[in-house]
């Protein structure tokens, strides 16, 4: 098994509540990946975590550009999936791994989302990530302003209640 973190939205979130998986595959996702440990070599496991939970939360803003139903808050969703179901891919990113199988609630440990406080920069950034991903410098300050809220953890069973609260 494997720790994966699935870049979402509020929007995916829920679906992952109605319908007891993510059906989409294959799905993009981030892991502690051949790549992220000879990048990070110092790293311990918990450091490599972070840095796909990182980079995960980066593909939230991704997704959000395009899902203007969701709530301005980044959504990751982490999930322990079979090793076999993995594929890495390091010619988009170290840290990304192709997921070939759904993605299933009793599968997930936890989810990661913003705070209350973090949407109107979540917001912006939402508009201006694909231009930071190209260099864009003014863009990855507008970026870096969403990404230096820390995201909030959740277990499982809080999902429910905590998109009611949206």
């Amino acid at each position: 098994m494997t720790r994966v973190f699935v870049s979402a939205t509020t929007s995916l979130l829920a679906e992952l509540l109605q319908e007891s998986a993510l059906e989409d595959v294959p799905r993009t996702a981030f892991a502690v990946t051949i790549g992220l440990r000879e990048f990070f070599a110092e790293g311990t496991e918990e450091e490599l975590e972070y840095q796909a939970l990182l980079a995960a939360a980066r593909g939230s803003l991704r997704l959000l550009d395009a899902d203007q139903h969701a709530a301005r808050r980044r959504v990751v969703i982490v999930a322990d999936l079979p090793d076999a179901a993995l594929k890495e891919d390091p010619s988009v990113d170290r840290a990304v791994v192709a997921v070939a199988s759904r993605v299933a609630l009793r599968d997930v440990a936890a989810v990661y989302m913003d705070a209350p406080g973090a949407e109107d920069d979540v917001r912006r950034a939402a508009a201006f990530v694909l231009e930071a991903d190209i260099g864009g410098a003014d863009a990855q300050f507008v970026v870096d302003n969403a990404e230096g809220h820390e995201l909030g953890w959740y277990a499982t069973q809080e999902i429910g209640p905590l998109l009611e609260l949206l």
